[in-house]
This record gives structure tokens, sequence and C-alpha cells, in this order.
């Protein structure tokens, strides 16, 4: 069970534990792990002196990115170190669909998601958090969008991809007794995709690491330089034997020529939370014909620029606001509903009324809810993207990596880049 903790509290890392909470790895005998153990549920307050304590790892960011790296480290019994600027993660880590995104990633970052999806259910195992197995359910609603599925069956095979008729897809969405009136004509399962409450995932599992003996979160902490091992802060410097950097979107307020270099950029998107639909009983992400042009293994199907014809003939104003049209349910029933992209070194505050109504209208034509959708939240998400690189994953120097996701799929890559990092050091 998760502990329930109150504000996070700043602690250091205990030492490294006795012999008797340590067994060889055989495959290397002079590297040591550590047997799985449960988070301590009392974090201390320590001095500022006491959480000046040098530290293995030392991770730049609570947002998932960084939170999975924390979470791979202790689990290998590294002393690590997070510093947030907040109180708790509050962008894009839980400003999204709780989406982790498998099956439909491009072929070079398929690995790295098949990877990340191991890494979130071991996550979920160990702390308690509830991850969704159910898959995705992909729409289609047009010959074309079929036809793309068609060709990520057999990119993927039949177990990752399995057909499905527009009877079904609809019992899917409302349960045994749908009668009709969707406008679905078929759609895809893909039951390697997982999801989680983008609300609670990312928060709880920092929680559980502020009760971890192997880790210090610091937060209301800025950090204004990385170099050498070497963090500099609002509250001081901190030193580790490594360093990862994963700050998503302001890459550019501390590396701004690798910014520069990889083209960052931020990308804002507006979203909506829509009240529980009376019959709509499918826990996980629904995807449409604009998802299939956005996610690599779908986008680069020989059907896909067909797709993108037909979308552009008959709802252009998908297209004019780069539009992912989707939807995903919270487990108190709410759905998630989004999203639209605008791309910007700064990208303006203002959110665009006009943008809601194509994104409602697809989500309500495959729910088919009896009264039109009761809308309780409207926000602004912002991520790093970039036209060259869906990952920017480099080392600055020896003892210093940076990690940031530049598409939009940080939640599916997460923990698989966590590993990648670790298994680097």
């Amino acid at each position: 069970m998760v502990p329930t903790l109150g504000p996070l509290r700043y602690r250091r890392p205990t030492p490294r534990p006795t012999s008797g909470h340590l067994r060889v790895n055989t495959r290397c005998p002079h590297r040591r792990t550590v047997a799985p153990r449960a988070p301590r549920c009392d974090p201390r307050v320590v001095t500022s002196a006491e959480s000046s304590t040098h530290t293995d790892l030392l991770v730049v960011g609570a947002g998932i990115v960084g939170l999975a790296h924390a979470f791979e480290a202790a689990r290998r019994g590294l002393s690590v170190r997070v510093i947030e600027r907040d109180e708790r993660p509050v962008g894009a880590s839980v400003r999204n669909f709780g989406h982790v995104c498998t099956t439909p990633q491009a072929d070079a970052d398929y690995p790295l998601a098949l990877d990340s999806r191991e890494g979130w259910l071991a996550m979920a195992a160990a702390t308690g958090i509830p991850v969704a197995q159910e898959g995705t359910l992909v729409v289609a609603r047009r010959p074309e969008e079929f036809a793309v599925l068609e060709e990520l069956r057999c990119a993927r095979g039949g177990d990752r991809v399995r057909l499905l008729t527009g009877d079904q897809v609809r019992e899917r969405i409302r349960g045994p007794r749908a009668v009709g009136g969707e406008s679905a004509t078929g759609g895809a399962l893909l039951p390697d995709d997982l999801a989680v409450d983008p609300r609670t995932a990312a928060p709880t599992l920092a929680r559980w690491l502020a009760a971890h003996d192997q880790v210090d979160l610091l937060t209301g902490t800025a950090v204004t330089g990385a170099g050498g091992g070497r963090v500099e802060t609002s509250r001081g410097a901190f030193t580790a034997d490594h360093v990862v950097v994963c700050v998503g979107h302001d890459l550019d307020r501390l590396f701004p020529d690798l910014a520069q270099q990889r083209k960052v950029r931020r990308c804002a998107l507006q979203m909506l939370l829509a009240a529980p639909v009376d019959g709509y009983v499918f826990p996980s992400p629904v995807l449409t014909g604009t998802s299939m042009l956005r996610y690599g293994a779908m986008s680069a199907t020989d059907a896909a620029g067909a797709l993108r014809r037909a979308i552009a003939a008959e709802q252009p104003e998908l297209l004019d606001i780069d539009a992912n049209a989707m939807f995903s349910r919270r487990p108190d029933g709410g759905l998630i509903v989004g999203d639209s992209h605008v791309r910007a070194v700064t990208v303006d505050p203002f959110l665009d009324e006009d943008v809601y109504a194509p994104l409602l209208d697809s989500a309500a034509d495959i729910i088919r809810p009896a009264t039109p959708l009761h809308i309780r939240q409207r926000w602004q998400g912002v991520y790093a993207t970039s036209e060259d690189t869906n990952l920017v994953h480099e080392r600055i120097d020896d003892a210093t990596t940076v990690a940031v996701v530049t598409s939009g799929i940080g939640m599916t890559l997460s923990f698989g880049i966590a590993r990648r990092t670790l298994a680097g050091l």
C-alpha cells in the first residue's frame, strides 16, 4: 500500500545497507544490488548541513522522467537526490492522458517503449500505484483509418494489434448491450499499452520515493546550473557521482546551446476534463484517425497519406489545430479529452475557445452521450518538442546526462530512458 505522507520534506539518503541487506550480482561480482525493501513511512526534517551529503545520483526535475530515474536508481541500491523547483509535480506529467502508448511508437523508439512498459509494471508492483492493462482502443471511422490499422498489424503482429469489427468496438465502448449508432466501422485493440491516472501517478510516486531510505527529495528548490557532478541551486550546491537533468521544455534554461542545436521548442496543447458519462465503460485511452497521423508506427504506413487527405477533405478543422483527437477515462469516470498543438520557443498562455469544439465533437461521435459532455476543467499543457528527434539523451560531460523527451511521449518512454541512462553509467 502506498503510504500517506502529507507534504514532502527534505531528507538525506541513509548510508548503504549493511551486509545483511546486500546480495551479490552473479553476472558482475563487483557490483552490489539491494534487495527490495518497503519505503519508510516517517520521513524526517533534516538540517541543511545533513542535506548537503554527496549522493551516487542526482536528478534534476521531478516529472515522470526524473522520478523514473530515481526509482530505477534506488532499485539498484544507489543513493539518490531529486531536486524539484515546485512543491509537487504540476507540469506535463500531470497534464496528459496517462497513456503509456507502447505499440504505435516508431520503430526506432519501439524497443525503448517496450522496456519502459516493463519498468511501469515493476514500479506498480513495488509501489501499489494502479496501472491499467486493458490496452488502447483505436477507432476507425473511415476505410483509410482501417487500412492504417491493417498495416500496423502486419508490422507488429496479430497478438499486439487485434483488429476489431464495428460491433466489437461498440461493445468495448458501451458494454455488451451496445445497440449501434456510433460511427465506428472497425478498429483495433493494442493490448500492450498501459494507462495510469495522470493526476495521481507522478505525485504518488514522488511521495513513495520521499519515504524510501535511498532517496532524498528536495522540493521548492530552483536549479541554476549543472556540470561536472555539481549542481548549483537556490539552496546552495550539491554534488553526485552523476547528474541527470530531466527538465523537459525548460532545457533552454540550463543548456541553451544544446536546446538550440537540437531545435527544442515548447509545444502548448489544450485539454479538457468532462464529467462521467452513463454507459461508457472502456477504462483506457481511445485513439482516432488523427492519432494515426501522430504516432510513428502508424504515420509511417503507406495508408497514412490517403488518411491525411481524407481528413483534410472531411474534417479540416482537426488538421488546422494539429489535433490528436483522443480521450481517456480517469478512475472516477471523468473523461480527459484533447488535444491541440501549437509550437514556439515561447508559447502564449491564452486558451482559444474555438479549439475545443472539434475535439469534443470527435469524442462525442464515438461515445454518443445522451446529453452534451459536461466540462469540468480546461487547461494548457506544455512539453518539449523538436522537429529533429523524439528524445535528447546526451552526455554533457563525464558526470552529466541530459534526458529530455521532445515528442509528447514522456509517459511512454520514461522508465525505458531511465534504464538506458543507468546502464550507461
